[in-house]
């Protein structure tokens, strides 16, 4: 899992605008700080769609460009925001779990019509990413 550093905005009455110091052209926004994970996860999708693979440069790297330090100085934040790379190739894995668990996340997964898999893939994107599927 990789990590870009998104510069975030917020004005008064508007929606979070997200950018991205490391990927020109890539942007976001999201109307509440809650939705900025979701919303960036697709920004970044949407930008590695069309444009070579580029490792992320520290948030410290980032912090001291002065384009940064300027949107800093007028308010906006960093944030790290992990990524996942898109890739619907799958792999089988053999997993132990607790039986009551399993249990659970079947039901679960019945419930929601998943499979387990596709239920145990979701969870653990969430987890990781703090995006859900």
């Amino acid at each position: 899992m990789r990590y870009y550093t998104a510069l975030v905005h917020h004005d008064e009455g508007s929606a979070y605008g997200l950018t991205f110091p490391d990927l020109p052209g890539a942007f976001a926004a999201a109307d509440t700080w809650d939705d900025i994970p979701a919303a960036a996860a697709e920004a970044l999708d949407l930008w590695f769609e069309d444009q070579p693979d580029v490792a992320g440069a520290s948030i410290d790297d980032i912090r001291a460009r002065p384009d940064v330090a300027e949107e800093l100085a007028a308010g906006a934040s960093l944030m790290p925001v992990p990524y996942i790379p898109a890739d619907t190739a799958t792999e089988r894995v053999n997993v132990t779990l607790e039986r009551s668990l399993l249990r659970a996340i079947d039901e679960t997964a019945k419930a929601r019509k998943m499979t387990r898999s596709s239920f145990l893939a979701s969870a653990a994107r969430r987890e990781l990413s703090g995006v859900g599927v």
